[in-house]
């Protein structure tokens, strides 16, 4: 297994492929499964997708787990299972990916964004509570590239303002935080199955909560408002009639997805720590390097190692950040983002009249940021060839 891996010395030879950005690594009991879905002629939501919940809410150790197709899906369903209505104004991050903020305006929601702590990137806790007004319902932590927020300070201000806490766990699959998993701290968690996260399914998303009203709302919502999904319809024991009780959306996760993720969160804690090894591996690497590299775990918590992200400062580093991700990618190094401040985007900057300046961490971190490869496919010479890459890459 790729775990059993030690690591070998810097390559020798210029990169003679192209490294994809986060592939993820994909072995022959999901395409077993996937086979055995297809020959089943059960592709939609059906008896995989029933275990894939079953077994993902052990893992997270919550009431209730409800699949659907994306944690874009989980994100707007849960808004509305919370109760966010027209007006209601929902505080969140300034540096996060476009879809925490959609879901809030999709839900139709007023998004609030807070500017976000140097060290950890997370969403800061004293910006946030300055951002509470009356119409304020909710807060939306994001468990940024896997390190936990600090949900002691969130949960505070939560119960003080009367407030739901819907998590955004996209990154955060294996984080905890204090002895608890995330996603089960707020009312709800979302989590994402997309291609590049720790656990897939090619897309696809879970909500977890701990009240089994929540979940219910949630499942009726993510199938067009139906009472019953296909499977309980159609299925051996008989047709059941279903009733439409809410104009629900098209959300569902199907069976094939399933298939993939059932075998992916079996190995979900040996491709953890392979991801650990190669941070640990990069941060070696790294240290006298002219870059800012991610800050140690805070104690009594668990970081998913999602992403390893670097800051590329001109002054420091000889390279602009746009320049060094055009070397890596000549190198045959594919990179990520992760990310440019909301802010900074045209659309929330013409509706909302945000203004990157104003929260002046996340822009800076957005100006800087670099996303390098971390994924338990990665080989050995693979994290040599990165690193080997970010040192000819710096000015």
């Amino acid at each position: 297994m790729a775990t059993e891996k030690t690591f070998t010395g810097p390559p020798v030879r210029p990169k003679d492929r192209f490294l994809v950005f986060g592939s993820p690594a994909i072995e022959e009991a999901e395409v077993d499964e996937v086979v055995r879905c297809l020959r089943s002629g059960w592709l939609g939501t059906g008896p995989k997708v029933a275990r894939f919940e079953e077994d993902f809410r052990a893992y997270r150790r919550a009431q209730q787990a409800v699949a659907v197709n994306s944690c874009t899906a989980a994100l707007h369903l849960s808004m509305l299972a919370a109760g966010i209505q027209p007006g209601d104004e929902v505080i969140t991050t300034a540096l996060t990916f476009c879809a925490t903020v959609n879901a809030i305006i999709h839900a139709g929601g007023t998004p609030v964004i807070a500017d976000v702590d140097p060290r950890s990137m997370n969403l800061d806790p004293a910006d946030a509570a300055r951002r509470v007004t009356e119409r304020t319902r909710a807060i939306v932590p994001v468990h940024f590239a896997g390190r936990a927020c600090d949900m002691d300070a969130l949960g505070s201000l939560a119960e003080e303002h009367g407030l739901k806490v819907i998590e955004d766990c996209a990154h955060a699959i294996e984080t905890e935080y204090h002895g608890r998993p995330a996603g089960t701290i707020g009312d709800f968690g979302c989590f994402s199955f997309y291609v590049t996260k720790n656990v897939v399914t090619g897309e696809g998303g879970m909500v977890v909560t701990q009240r089994e009203e929540d979940a219910a709302r949630v499942k009726i919502l993510a199938l067009h408002g139906m009472t019953k999904d296909a499977w309980k319809r159609f299925g051996d024991s008989g047709y059941r009639h279903y009733q439409v009780v809410e104009c629900g959306f098209k959300y569902n996760m199907m069976d094939i997805q399933a298939a993939i993720g059932i075998h992916q969160l079996q190995r979900v804690e040996p491709y953890w720590q392979r991801r650990s090894q190669i941070c640990e591996r990069y941060n070696t690497a790294f240290r006298s390097l002219p870059l800012g590299l991610p800050a140690d775990p805070e104690p009594d918590t668990r970081h998913a190692h999602h992403l390893y992200t670097i800051l590329v400062d001109e002054a420091r580093a000889g390279a602009g950040r746009d320049a060094f991700l055009d070397r890596m990618t000549a190198h045959n190094i594919g990179v990520g983002v992760h990310y440019q401040s909301i802010a900074e985007h045209p659309y929330y900057q013409e509706r909302y009249g945000w203004r990157p300046e104003d929260y002046p961490n996340a822009m800076a971190i957005g100006r800087q940021t670099v996303s390098l490869p971390l994924s338990a496919k990665l080989s050995d010479e693979d994290v040599e060839d990165v690193i080997a890459a970010v040192e000819r890459s710096l000015g």
